[in-house]
């Protein structure tokens, strides 16, 4: 018997580039066919701007890329920097020994694990370079390291720690263990200053920004770039190089839309987009609009402090905070909005330079707005997840096609199916900022923009929804039980103040809408005007 094999060689395209999804190693993604997006220049530039550095940025956005690229540089891999600014800019003929230092990978949920962790990496630098540790305390054994590594090379230590504050992050919902574990780095710490005489360059990364009081007592001396517009795109793609970089990527793709999705963060310079989103975005086959980014984190701890506190998220937009306030936080005094803004949920809108600096705060883009709104619904109302998503999308179709009988139906509809016990116990369901809350992460999940305390000369506007040039002017009231306002007060209080004057032009299309909760009925008053 004869077997016949028909075989087919498929030509592989084997110059197309990937994309390096997950890739923090700076030789691995160079040595690939890997996109790179050309850093080199901001990174000299920061080395230059002082010998100790901190950077603040929320995850996955390239921190442990930045930090091993500044390792490589300084141990002089010039083969790996070909075709890049500083291959020729940046001084090879000096070779400098690195300590990376790194507690991304460590996580310390249990006892005594964050101790493990410190001890695991100490371990490890004392083995590459080999060393019997003499000290018994974590930051005698990394100041015993950094001084070896001068002495045996003869030139000065370059010290990069990532991930500086995950031990930390790791235990925030245990508030004794985190405080044990501020007081071990801060020790640990502290022995960078201490060494000086032996420091070429040293920097720490991280999502947080704690105290120096607390953390940063014994290294009070670091720059911190996080809000230095100069370095704003140290870490994210620049809509240049998206453009440029990814450029055999985006024939199809619809460049508004992507940056509407992905892009939108700011550190007071240069918006950029999350690397994770771009890199996932377009490496899919059908480019399809997700929430990549989103997916891969845990915001539980977020949602949970946002309830707790009884704090509204439509009230942090627009916001004025002044840079103390938005770049730090203490373990056992958490600022909400810090968190937000350090964790990427919201960005800096505008600088405001008198009478002092200060910030207002924004939403990034639409994928952080969708998902954030729609993990603030299931908090605040407790309802299954397959309703909310179906009243989602009918609401979503019915305001694309501007069909307001069709969107009081729903809007009545969902508040409906709020359970009755639900109400009784829960106070808050009194207040109309809860209302607002509730009803602003609803259109908010939906992708619109949505514009909250939207100011006006004769006051600010509940909330102002615009889908193309049809512009949604909203008021909400809570009536009933004791309070002393008539049905109608919503609608009237928009008339009353000409709200819609503020949006009067010739092709747009103005819907003024009272929304009323009934505090004993919990029924939804659904209140137009004419626009």
């Amino acid at each position: 018997m004869h077997l016949i094999f028909s075989i087919e060689f498929i030509k592989m395209d084997v110059t197309k580039k990937q994309f390096p999804i997950g890739i923090q190693n700076f030789a691995e993604l160079r040595q690939g066919n890997y996109y790179y997006v050309d850093k080199t220049a901001k990174i000299i530039e920061l080395i230059n701007t002082s010998k100790y550095i901190f950077l603040s940025r929320p995850r996955r956005f390239g921190k442990s890329l930045t930090i091993d690229t500044i390792a490589q540089l300084f141990a002089g891999n010039k083969e790996l920097f070909t075709g890049l600014y500083a291959e020729e800019n940046w001084q090879w003929d000096t070779q400098y020994p690195v300590l990376r230092i790194s507690f991304g990978g460590g996580a310390s949920s249990e006892n005594n694990q964050s101790q493990d962790v410190i001890a695991d990496v100490l371990q490890s630098l004392e083995e590459q370079w080999q060393i019997t540790p003499k000290r018994a305390t974590y930051g005698g054994r990394l100041k015993a390291i950094i001084e070896h590594c001068h002495h045996v090379t003869g030139q000065k230590v370059v010290v990069l720690i990532d991930e500086y504050d995950k031990l930390i992050l790791d235990n925030l919902n245990d508030l004794e263990k985190a405080l044990v574990i501020r007081n071990q780095l801060r020790d640990f710490y502290g022995v960078i200053k201490d060494s000086d005489a032996h420091i070429r360059f040293s920097m720490l990364t991280g999502v947080s920004k704690f105290s120096k009081i607390n953390l940063f007592s014994g290294l009070n001396n670091l720059y911190d770039v996080t809000l230095d517009e100069r370095f704003s795109s140290l870490c994210g793609y620049t809509q240049a190089e998206l453009e440029t970089v990814f450029a055999p990527e985006l024939e199809q793709v619809d460049l508004e839309e992507l940056k509407k999705w992905y892009n939108g963060y700011n550190w007071t310079g240069e918006a950029v987009y999350n690397p994770f989103d771009v890199l996932l975005f377009l490496s899919n086959p059908q480019k399809l609009y997700k929430n990549y980014w989103i997916e891969t984190g845990n915001a539980t701890f977020l949602m949970d402090k946002l309830l707790n506190e009884n704090i509204h998220i439509h009230q942090l937009i627009g916001r004025l905070i002044d840079s103390q306030n938005l770049s730090q936080f203490e373990i056992s005094d958490i600022s909400i909005i810090a968190l937000l803004f350090q964790t990427g949920y919201l960005t800096i809108d505008k600088m405001l330079l008198k009478p002092s600096v200060r910030y207002t705060l924004k939403f990034p883009n639409i994928e952080v707005q969708q998902s954030l709104s729609e993990s603030l619904l299931l908090k605040y109302i407790a309802h299954a997840k397959d309703d909310m998503l179906l009243k989602q999308s009918e609401l979503y179709e019915a305001v694309v096609e501007h069909d307001i009988k069709r969107i009081e139906s729903i809007i009545k509809a969902f508040f409906a199916s709020i359970p009755h016990n639900w109400h009784r116990n829960n106070p808050i369901a009194n207040y109309e900022g809860y209302w607002a809350s509730v009803f602003y992460a609803l259109f908010a999940s939906l992708g619109f923009q949505t514009i909250t305390e939207d100011a006006t000369s004769l006051g600010n506007i509940d909330m102002t929804l615009i889908v193309d040039n049809h512009i949604y002017i909203f008021e909400f009231k809570v009536i009933g039980g004791q309070t002393e306002q008539p049905q109608g007060t919503a609608l009237a209080q928009i008339q009353h103040k000409h709200y819609a004057d503020k949006y009067k032009k010739p092709n747009h299309i103005i819907y003024q809408i009272g929304i009323e909760f009934n505090k004993e009925t919990h029924a939804v008053v659904f209140d137009r005007g004419e626009g």
